[in-house]
């Protein structure tokens, strides 16, 4: 497949790329834009260069900021397990050394978990939400194992097939998965202590810890400014009905559904998501 490579794309777009301390993570950011702020948040095992052709596009409406998780991509490594109030916590940090008092969060996956818990416990410091694909509210075995075994198979020998079946499960084409998407990540996976960070991050597919991390009722109704729950035709994680479940019980919930797409919509089908962001972002109301 042709595409714009990931570093071009972003070579016209103002930006700046640093390591932040948050805590005891040094945490890698990404900022472009003004105005308010947008956060992207990707999925488990992820790193910013996933949303990194939304970033140009999104950075003509917002201040948007993308960022690696502690245990993740160039951010310092996970040596114990990783759960949710760890990645919130994570957040509020981050937000509170770059100033930022509100932000619109949009997470993939993981991400889209992150944010549902972060808004319930910080609904002052919370806009609108874009859950893509996201995670939370399930807890299917097959998917877990799959997620599992890819993932910890991919950090462990980050060979270019592993990591390339690690990518190609995420999407509805797998031509969409570029030879420098898998140069991107096996780079990463290759530092020195990924593979142990990797099994830390991976404690939400054990059935127990899922369990008690799960994004609740209570939680959903909690989201103070409504959220777009967008899913698509090929997502491997669960049916769409999971999605419109999810709006009906967030209130100022839409559903949006993406077709050509599996779990990376913002990539596979970046123009139809970058615009959905757009307008929900800016809507009156």
């Amino acid at each position: 497949m042709s595409d714009t490579p990931v570093w071009v794309t972003l070579g016209d777009v103002p930006h700046s790329l640093e390591h932040i301390d948050v805590g005891p993570w040094r945490t890698r950011v990404l900022q472009a834009g003004s105005g308010e702020p947008l956060v992207l948040m990707p999925g488990t095992g992820g790193h910013l260069e996933a949303y990194a052709h939304n970033i140009g596009p999104l950075a003509e409406h917002f201040r948007v900021i993308a960022y690696d998780y502690p245990g993740h991509g160039y951010t310092t490594l996970a040596t114990s397990d990783l759960e949710l109030p760890d990645y919130v916590e994570h957040l509020a940090g981050l937000l509170d050394v770059l100033g930022v008092a509100r932000a619109h969060l949009s997470g993939e996956s993981l991400g889209g978990w992150v944010a549902l818990k972060f808004a319930a416990a910080h609904p002052d410091r919370t806009g609108r939400l874009v859950l893509n694909t996201p995670g939370g509210t399930m807890a299917r075995p097959e998917v877990m194992e799959r997620i599992r075994s890819l993932s910890q198979a991919a950090a462990d020998d980050p060979s270019e097939a592993n990591i390339r079946a690690r990518l190609e499960w995420l999407m509805a084409d797998p031509a969409t998965v570029t030879d420098e998407l898998v140069a991107i990540r096996r780079t990463i996976y290759a530092r020195p202590g990924f593979a142990e960070s990797m099994r830390h991050l991976l404690c939400l597919q054990d059935p127990e810890i899922r369990r008690r991390n799960l994004v609740t009722d209570e939680e959903l109704a909690a989201v103070p400014h409504g959220a777009m729950v967008i899913w698509t035709s090929d997502d491997p994680s669960g049916p769409a009905g999971v999605g419109m479940d999810m709006a009906e019980k967030i209130p100022g919930g839409r559903f949006e559904f993406i077709d050509g797409a599996g779990h990376w919509p913002q990539w596979e089908q970046r123009a139809t998501f970058n615009q959905l962001v757009i307008d929900w972002l800016t809507k009156e109301g």
